[in-house]
């Protein structure tokens, strides 16, 4: 029997500003790694804008760019923006001084295994087809999209509901900057669930979706959030990224 396969529309603009958004986001992730110094918030900000800018480059090329298939850039895409679950919810953590729990070790856990299902199981992609203006990903639809919703609305709510609560301490230093970072989420989860509400068949396209809204999320980060707890650097700048994340 042929599973049920489901078609989803990337609600965003035209070829023309996805490349701007991928810019866009790639400027913040290179100043900031750049400007400030490079602590842990740093890793994660830049990680966040990287994974925002790759899904949007992939989304960019989705029509076989670079003489890649348009099916490998689908799957890159949706790799891509399966890793900002946890980077939120690991930033958050670090916002409000916590260390990393077990909540942010299982959201990094399901989203490797979304990622490896996305990469390597050919059910998952088969492929993408392009318009004037959006892509349309052909998904493998039902359970599949319903666990992938559940996991994206899940650990950005989780998120969400922790920054609330840690931030009712007006003592916390980094305060101001954990109001922005929700801030930015419901940026992607309202218009989000607007567009869920008045079309049920768009929850197979949730990542798609909210990347019309990723931007401002980049916005937020790079205007409000790193420069509420990341100190500017005063000496030699150095990107030295790739350190571990923990302290």
């Amino acid at each position: 029997m042929n599973k049920q396969r489901s078609s989803t529309s990337l609600y965003c603009f035209s070829p023309p500003v996805m490349l701007a958004t991928f810019l866009i986001e790639i400027s913040f992730a290179v100043y900031i790694a750049w400007r400030h110094k490079m602590t842990t918030i740093t890793r994660l900000i830049v990680a966040i804008l990287l994974f925002l800018a790759l899904f949007q480059g992939a989304e960019y090329l989705i029509c076989g760019g670079l003489g890649v298939q348009g099916g490998t850039w689908s799957r890159l895409a949706y790799a891509s923006i399966t890793m900002l679950p946890p980077l939120g919810l690991h930033l958050m953590h670090q916002l409000a001084g916590k260390k990393a729990s077990r909540l942010v070790t299982a959201a990094y856990a399901t989203a490797a295994a979304f990622i490896l299902y996305f990469v390597f199981a050919t059910q998952a992609i088969s492929g993408a087809t392009c318009y004037a203006n959006y892509a349309v990903f052909d998904t493998a639809g039902g359970g599949a999209s319903l666990l992938y919703g559940l996991y994206y609305y899940g650990w950005m709510l989780v998120a969400i509901g922790l920054g609330i609560a840690w931030s009712r301490d007006k003592k916390l230093p980094h305060r101001s900057a954990m109001m922005a970072l929700i801030a930015g989420y419901l940026l992607f989860i309202v218009p989000t669930t607007t567009v869920n509400i008045i079309d049920p068949a768009t929850i197979a396209g949730i990542p798609s979706i909210m990347c019309g809204f990723a931007v401002m999320l980049a916005f937020v980060l790079a205007l409000k959030v790193a420069p509420e707890s990341i100190a500017k650097r005063d000496d030699r700048h150095s990107l030295s990224f790739f350190r571990s994340f923990s302290r």
